[in-house]
């Protein structure tokens, strides 16, 4: 399954979300499909994604959080799935693209190139709404499921290493910065 496939079918219910995303090609593709102002592109913070994800979504318990992050980025912080376990934000999503390797800088493996099973590593973290979803449809079940559920769900999704071919995004940082924190003050959903 490509990732894009997988962006394309969650994007319309990700107007409705808050949304943090890794750097790399989850970014860009998700940048590529249309940007809104409830989208925050955590470029130059590889690994922290998840952490951020998860403090918006105790700060602002009343609105939907999702995090979409690729693999290696995740690994590089790999302790934020206890903490999101121990708080259980029910507002939380965390979508997990696994293409098994650091694309963005040249198609180096990641360990889950190597067997580590990060929906294993979530589930013994203790979140108990664990999924595998590994075709476009399971994706699109999946986080509707979750959209539904009052319960921190991760879904993990196995991907091909394949991206865009630029990985620019026609947007500078600080105008996503500001525009995003304009959108969670303005209250949008």
């Amino acid at each position: 399954m490509l990732q894009e496939d997988a962006l394309r079918a969650i994007y319309p219910r990700l107007k409705k979300q808050i949304v943090v995303t890794s750097l790399g090609t989850v970014a860009i593709e998700l940048y590529n499909l249309g940007h809104r102002p409830n989208f925050f592109y955590l470029e130059h913070g590889m690994g922290l994604a998840s952490s951020m994800g998860l403090g918006l979504a105790l700060s602002l318990p009343e609105r939907p959080v999702t995090i979409l992050e690729g693999d290696a980025s995740l690994l590089m912080n790999l302790g934020t799935l206890s903490t999101m376990a121990r708080y259980g934000p029910p507002n939380l999503t965390h979508i997990i693209f696994d293409n098994e390797s650091l694309l963005s800088p040249g198609g180096f493996p990641s360990a889950t190139s190597d067997g580590t099973d990060l929906a294993g590593v979530a589930r013994e973290s203790g979140i108990r709404h664990v999924t595998k979803a590994d075709t476009v449809e399971a994706v699109e079940e999946a986080y509707a499921a979750a959209a539904e559920r009052p319960a921190l769900s991760v879904i993990h999704s196995k991907v091909e290493a394949v991206g865009p071919d630029f990985h620019v995004m026609g947007i500078g940082l600080l105008e996503v910065r500001f525009g995003f924190a304009r959108h969670l003050q303005g209250g949008q959903p």
